[in-house]
């Protein structure tokens, strides 16, 4: 993994604020004290869940997207460290690894494509190479018998995730196939075809490859539905979705019974956790949304799948502090802060019963 920057102590204590009479999460999460040993550590380990960044917008810049999903990284950081250590989330449960950083692969690209389409061509092959290094790390962290939870960057990086734990759960034992399970709650299926690597595909890749067995997507709009992509799910009975407007305008089932249509879908084998923020109504990511799902639904999703399925991972992406045209949103750490720490939270609530 060149482009894997592992954080010491000193690297999470300088973004905690400390405080008389208080302990912070920055203060008990673990880390990798020699990053030489990282496998060996992985495995010694007692937190279960390995926290790293993907904070890149390579894949989104090769859907045609918005850059600007690389800097949703650090307020998320900072925002987890400085909530309480306490009996709901003690943070020793944690282990925060690090992030990647592929500003080198951007930098190439920026300065010597030639025209759009050349850079068009350039991201999409930057996005296999952060394939490679996502994928590695994500088989090291579910082979240990850890669940991986990754912070993005574009969904590009839900292809390697799935691949990576696939792998991983299979040399662990846990599974006879290297094949998973994925739900996503999503405004996009993110199922183009596979036209070169970018954030828009990444499950039509790890389904193309055999690494995806079932995959259901709950909230998707079917004004962004493309009717090639309608087709495959309705003719494939390892596919579904439930759109937005089925759920809001139609009421065939509410919210949550959307959610556990799905993960009675998908229950019979580990499944990745996907939630792309574009989903959430006027949240800044790369595709905002003026119609979606509220905060408060996003965090119930989260709580509701962390525990009526097999975790494989948890990954959280698309969204934005600032996007490329200058727009901002100051509360993007704070939001993806709850959406972690609520998955763990939930997790623990159901070793506890």
């Amino acid at each position: 993994m060149n482009h894997f920057k592992f954080y010491n102590k000193e690297d999470i204590l300088y973004l905690t604020r400390l405080r008389r009479f208080e302990t912070k999460l920055g203060e008990r999460l673990q880390v990798i004290t020699h990053p030489d040993q990282f496998e060996e550590k992985l495995h010694k380990c007692q937190a279960n869940y390995i926290l790293f960044g993907i904070p890149e917008d390579i894949g989104v810049k090769a859907n045609y997207g918005k850059g600007g999903t690389d800097s949703a990284w650090l307020p998320f950081l900072s925002s987890l460290l400085n909530m309480q250590s306490n009996d709901f989330l003690s943070g020793e449960e944690i282990l925060l690894l690090g992030h990647f950083d592929f500003g080198d692969l951007q930098y190439l690209i920026e300065n010597h494509a030639r025209s759009e389409e050349e850079k068009i061509e350039a991201y999409r092959h930057a996005v296999n190479q952060i394939d490679e290094e996502v994928e590695q790390l994500a088989k090291q962290i579910t082979a240990a018998g850890k669940i991986p939870i990754a912070i993005g960057g574009g969904h590009n990086n839900a292809y390697p995730l799935i691949k990576g734990a696939a792998k991983g759960l299979l040399k662990s034992g846990r599974l006879p196939l290297a094949q998973i399970n994925a739900i996503n709650l999503d405004a996009h299926t993110d199922f183009r075809p596979a036209e070169g690597r970018h954030s828009g595909n990444g499950f039509r890749y790890a389904e193309e490859d055999g690494y995806l067995q079932k995959y259901c997507v709950i909230g998707v709009k079917e004004a962004y539905i493309q009717q090639n992509v309608w087709l495959d799910f309705v003719n494939n009975p390892f596919l579904d979705l439930i759109t937005y407007e089925d759920i809001f305008l139609q009421e065939k089932r509410n919210f949550l019974q959307a959610v556990a249509h799905a993960t009675n879908f998908l229950d019979e084998n580990y499944c990745g956790i996907e939630l792309d923020l574009d989903v959430i109504e006027e949240t800044l990511s790369s595709a905002c949304s003026a119609s979606g799902i509220t905060v408060l639904q996003a965090r119930k999703y989260i709580q509701f799948t962390a525990q009526d399925l097999k975790p494989a991972y948890l990954h959280i992406c698309e969204g934005a502090a600032q996007l490329s045209d200058g727009r901002k949103n100051d509360t993007i750490g704070q939001l993806i802060a709850y959406l972690v720490s609520d998955f763990i939270k939930a997790r623990l609530d159901l070793k506890a019963i």
